[in-house]
């Protein structure tokens, strides 16, 4: 399949009484935007605020980050399954509103939401303070509805903002094309590929339930088997978030959309490698729904004759046994793995990492220690509200300070440590 990207670039955001993007800076009309949000009738209030990298704004709780991206060729269009019907995407051209997103905001649905920071420390643990960030602030009715009512009705609120202000980079000349295309099994085994290693990706989706799920064409994923996909199904809107987990190490539909992973295996694809396929298995909660998706990423390894993986996680704790169910069950078929995670090592970092391991996990990349503490300074300006910040997860009674300060560990950080390795933390 074969997809072009067309970056079309935002340098900010405006309100007006029209829409559009002039020269660079998308111009929204707030009150036109929000009223196709204020047609479910579980969303009580909703209004949009701008945030942009280096002001002292904070926004909390934060739910979702979303890439603003229209279809302007080929089948299918953005998040099918979801807001668009079910149709395979991946191929023809993509237009990306590059350097912003909509952000998902206010008291949803419970305590395991985020914190961006648009400057200071926090702004430095999370990619998203340095994007244009339009903030969909959302109240929900208090008539009796669930928790998961509530986030869906937001998840679709987000999903569909998103796709609307998309729509207004339809006709623009992008800025940039990058183009992607992923191999059938029969180019993977051509001539200029034979001496390569064969890699695949495996990328493990959020499937725990209990406001911890992955939708992938609209299904959620803990209702599939282990899988395969094209790359640029990923790329182009086929996953997208719908769980809760801790803000830190949560894959939002941004990280989906921009999955580094596959990214930088497209650009070393016939150089130093030959990506062959990327795998999609879910992190359920029963020994046995563990055991049956391991077998099958292992079965698939060895449809595809790896000789090595990519696995990367979501999450902590549980899941920790799904990344080394994978890690063994990939190692004793010969396919040498690396496994991308993050660390919860208390406040310390001497206790272990994660709640599962085995020796043939030799080849770890992490994305930091989430029970790091950090002290974030108080802000000029709060988008959603601070009445949840001892309650997230990483926070503890007393986190939220009189002065506005915050004192909590990098968990409530919206992606500070996340295990796709899309954040800014680093080491040597």
């Amino acid at each position: 399949m074969k997809l072009e990207l067309g970056y079309i670039d935002i340098k900010g955001i405006r309100f007006d009484d029209y829409n559009a993007i002039e020269d660079g800076v998308l111009v929204v009309n707030p009150d036109e935007l929000v009223k196709p949000v204020l047609e479910d009738e579980l969303i009580k209030s909703a209004h949009f605020e701008i945030a942009a990298p280096g002001e002292s704004v904070r926004i909390t709780p934060v739910k979702d980050v979303i890439e603003p991206r229209v279809k302007v060729e080929g089948p299918g269009a953005i998040f099918p399954g979801m807001i668009a019907k079910v149709d395979t995407v991946g191929s023809g051209r993509t237009h990306v509103m590059r350097g912003m997103a909509v952000v998902t905001a206010g008291p949803i649905v419970g305590f395991q939401e985020g914190i961006i920071d648009m400057t200071g420390p926090g702004a430095d643990y999370s990619p998203f303070s340095q994007l244009h960030n339009l903030v969909l602030v959302m109240e929900m009715q208090d008539n009796g509805a669930t928790a998961h009512e509530y986030e869906k009705a937001a998840r679709m609120a987000g999903l569909a903002t998103a796709a609307r202000v998309g729509e207004l980079a339809r006709e623009l000349v992008p800025d940039e094309v990058e183009v992607f295309e992923t191999p059938t099994i029969a180019q993977s085994y051509s001539d200029e590929l034979k001496d390569l290693p064969r890699v695949a990706y495996v990328m493990m989706l959020q499937s725990q339930g209990l406001l911890h799920d992955t939708y992938c064409y609209g299904v959620d994923v803990k209702r599939t088997l282990t899988t395969m996909i094209s790359a640029t199904e990923v790329m182009d809107g086929a996953i997208v978030s719908g769980n809760c987990v801790s803000a830190c190490d949560k894959n939002t539909t941004y990280h989906h959309l921009n999955n580094p992973v596959i990214q930088d295996l497209f650009k070393q694809h016939g150089k130093t490698l030959n990506y062959v396929g990327t795998i999609i298995t879910n992190e359920n909660v029963y020994l046995a729904d563990k055991l049956r998706s391991s077998d099958w990423t292992a079965k698939l390894a060895d449809f595809l004759s790896l000789d090595a993986a990519i696995v990367s996680q979501e999450g902590f704790g549980n899941p920790d046994t799904d990344l080394i169910l994978n890690c063994k069950k990939l190692e004793a078929k010969g396919v040498k793995t690396v496994i991308i995670t993050d660390e919860y090592a208390g406040q310390d970092g001497k206790s272990q990492s994660l709640a599962d391991a085995d020796v043939a996990a030799d080849a770890v990349v992490t994305g930091g220690n989430a029970n790091e503490l950090i002290l974030l300074p108080p802000m000029d300006r709060v988008i959603g509200c601070l009445d949840y910040v001892d309650k997230i997860a990483g926070g503890h009674d007393g986190s939220l300070r009189p002065d506005g300060s915050i004192e909590a560990e990098l968990q409530v950080i919206t992606g500070s440590t996340n295990e796709m390795g899309f954040n800014r933390l680093s080491a040597r």
